[in-house]
């Protein structure tokens, strides 16, 4: 298994963290605002109607997130991944993804709900993003509709799908959070709906990011679980890690052109081999979906801080960095109070 893509920054050693994780990966949050309330992301009595979202001040330009993007990729990071809330209600991401995409040697991906994609997924393409995930939690629209509480059908989400394939987006990420007695007995379909046509699902187990979502160990169904399941009529094949840090036990479907990979932060986790970072839509940099708080770097960009000096923010941080929520997550460590993962994307 690779480490992956090596630094381009002159030979320098890579970066590591106090555990010896390189930094290899950089969430981009371009918007705190989505137009779905997710119950186990942002949750409609705590983000209703009414919520104060970020003023635009706040947020970062895209001069301000193209010139962190590059500094980053100086330090060893090799994908970008733009998430939000959903990336696509800022106005004018594809001249953000055509900004990122003058940084050599990364990759630039997104993770959207697929509600705008079929309008956009053209010109993102073009843009030069590369690859794109999106969450679909169930085919049922009831069952959609209960997880995402907004009256969206899953057959826009489709559209949307098929405008990224048609735009060379490919192979498409459909991500599912699966969550006991809700959607979990839709899971099967999706999955049998995907695998033969090269689309890769990912299966999340529910997890306890912020502190809003009614997280409850006894909705997260295991993902040796739904291996258990799914392998009686599809027949997985277990597939090799295609980089440290991949977050997705990865399995292949016998004789089917698909893949499913799980995601196993709760019953599995994965902290050893974690190497991102994550950027807010207001410019502060944390080190874990489960962080307590984050690092100011708008402060810095905006008083005139050089790249050296923000770059050596960005190392001193990451040098120090002993992250690992999951392997440690217990009746203590669910208490406490933790970034919402709308806040920083997923």
């Amino acid at each position: 298994m690779s480490d992956g893509p090596s630094a381009s920054d002159g030979g320098a050693a890579p970066l590591l963290d106090h555990f010896g994780r390189p930094l290899r990966d950089l969430r981009i949050s371009v918007t705190d605002r989505c137009n779905f309330r997710c119950r186990y992301c942002m949750p409609r009595e705590v983000f209703g109607t009414d919520f104060q979202f970020l003023p635009r001040s706040e947020i970062l330009s895209f001069e301000e997130i193209a010139r962190v993007a590059r500094i980053f990729a100086t330090l060893g990071v090799r994908k970008l991944r733009l998430t939000g809330g959903e990336p696509t209600l800022r106005a004018q991401l594809p001249k953000l993804v055509a900004m990122l995409a003058q940084i050599p040697d990364v990759e630039i991906a997104l993770t959207t709900n697929g509600s705008l994609l079929a309008s956009q997924a053209q010109a993102l393409a073009d843009a030069g993003l590369d690859r794109v995930t999106v969450s679909l939690d169930s085919l049922d629209d009831a069952v959609f509709r209960a997880m995402n509480d907004a009256s969206f059908p899953v057959a826009m989400v489709l559209e949307g799908i098929a405008a990224a394939e048609a735009a060379g987006l490919a192979p498409v990420k459909i991500n599912c959070v699966v969550r006991r007695g809700v959607n979990d007995h839709t899971v099967a379909g999706l999955v049998r709906h995907f695998a033969g046509d090269g689309k890769i699902v990912r299966l999340i187990e529910f997890m306890d990011v912020g502190t809003t979502n009614g997280w409850r160990l006894d909705e997260v169904v295991p993902a040796r679980e739904l291996i258990g399941r799914l392998s009686a009529e599809l027949a997985l094949v277990p597939l090799e890690p295609q980089y440290r840090g991949e977050v997705a036990k990865r399995y292949g479907t016998a004789g089917g052109r698909g893949e499913i990979g799980f995601i196993t932060s709760v019953t599995e986790p994965f902290c050893g081999d974690c190497t991102r970072a994550r950027l807010s839509a207001d410019g502060s940099i944390y080190t874990c979906l489960f962080a307590v708080r984050g690092t100011d770097l708008r402060g810095p960009l905006r008083a005139g801080a050089s790249d050296d000096a923000i770059a050596q923010i960005i190392r001193d941080l990451w040098s120090r960095r002993e992250d690992r929520y999951s392997e440690l997550r217990s009746e203590a460590t669910t208490q406490l109070p933790r970034v919402e993962m709308s806040y920083i994307g997923g």
